[in-house]
């Protein structure tokens, strides 16, 4: 079960390198002003409801979860189920944020406690408790193992984050917990939505921000999920680092004299002379090869990060 190509490595490297550069600046920053992560963390927390919900369904707007959660207002036409469960993720997140440290150890308690939250008053004979029964994921290649086998898988996969046999980086050790996760199924429902939650344990307790992914990148989500289950985890180690490197440019973004100009790659190639299109760049931009990261479906990166990237390109030849 732990058996992990790492031939992704080979294209990835480099992101992780700029990724844990960017973690660094952070840190270095810290602590921001209190004001700033106020904000910040109430603008994240309802994109991470929102996409997270979406991604199983819900039909809440983003606007409309925003009024769901800061104003208890009641959207007409939605169901009741759709406003818990936006309620309940933010229970759910608030306790995240309760437990993140860097000491944090996880644990199945914890796992199984978020779980319930999430599903408080939709499925409470469900909530907080693994399954007892089979079940089968539409659209999926694999069927998950059976229920009898699941509170060891469970525990074996907690295990593995916990002593990390395979000395993988933060990112690596989240992303292959969100794989193996979701391949144990652990429970009836509510499976995505906390596993989305417990990976970003994962890497805040290390002091990045949430990866958020988000509903725009459904499709790419269960695909990579797909692969991964095929042994290739490249799909999805790029669909987190993407998911990652967005909000740790919204957090750089508001440190005190932060000069960070991302443009939408189509105003970038417009206004400034540079030798790629936009059709290439954004290429560049999908495959993680430059600094960049997307906002709704529209992908944003800076003039210094396309020429960093002809200065990367000028030294391999070089060597």
């Amino acid at each position: 079960m732990w058996e992990i190509d790492l031939t992704y490595r080979e294209t990835l490297q480099t992101t992780f390198d700029r990724l844990f550069d960017k973690l660094l600046v952070l840190k270095k920053n810290r602590p921001l002003p209190q004001v700033a992560l106020k904000k910040l963390k109430e603008a994240l927390s309802i994109e991470w409801t929102y996409n997270s919900n979406s991604i199983e369904g819900n039909t809440l707007s983003l606007r409309e979860t925003q009024l769901v959660l800061q104003e208890g207002i009641t959207v007409k036409g939605k169901s009741l189920k759709e406003h818990f469960e936006a309620k309940n993720h933010e229970t759910a997140l608030n306790n995240l944020y309760d437990l993140v440290s860097v000491d944090y150890k996880l644990n199945s308690k914890d796992i199984l406690d978020l779980h319930q939250l999430v599903l408080r008053s939709i499925e409470d004979e469900f909530a907080g408790r693994l399954r007892t029964g089979g079940v089968r994921i539409s659209g999926a290649n694999f069927v998950p193992p059976n229920a009898l086998k699941v509170p060891q898988l469970l525990d074996e996969l907690i295990d593995f984050v916990n002593s990390n046999p395979l000395d993988l980086n933060t990112i690596e050790l989240a992303t292959v917990f969100h794989h193996k996760f979701v391949w144990i199924h652990p429970f009836f429902d509510g499976n995505g939505r906390t596993v989305r939650l417990v990976m970003n344990l994962i890497l805040m307790k290390e002091g990045f921000p949430p990866a958020i992914i988000l509903t725009n990148d459904r499709r790419k989500y269960y695909d990579a999920l797909n692969s991964a289950n095929n042994g290739k985890y490249d799909k999805m180690m790029l669909l987190m680092s993407q998911a990652l490197e967005r909000t740790l440019n919204i957090y750089l973004q508001s440190l005190p004299g932060a000069d960070l100009d991302y443009r939408i790659i189509s105003d970038l190639v417009e206004e400034e002379q540079l030798p790629y299109g936009q059709e290439y760049i954004s290429l560049l931009a999908r495959q993680g090869k430059i600094d960049a990261y997307k906002e709704g479906r529209n992908w944003l990166t800076t003039k210094d990060a396309v020429e960093n990237y002809i200065k990367s390109r000028k030294r391999k030849r070089e060597i």
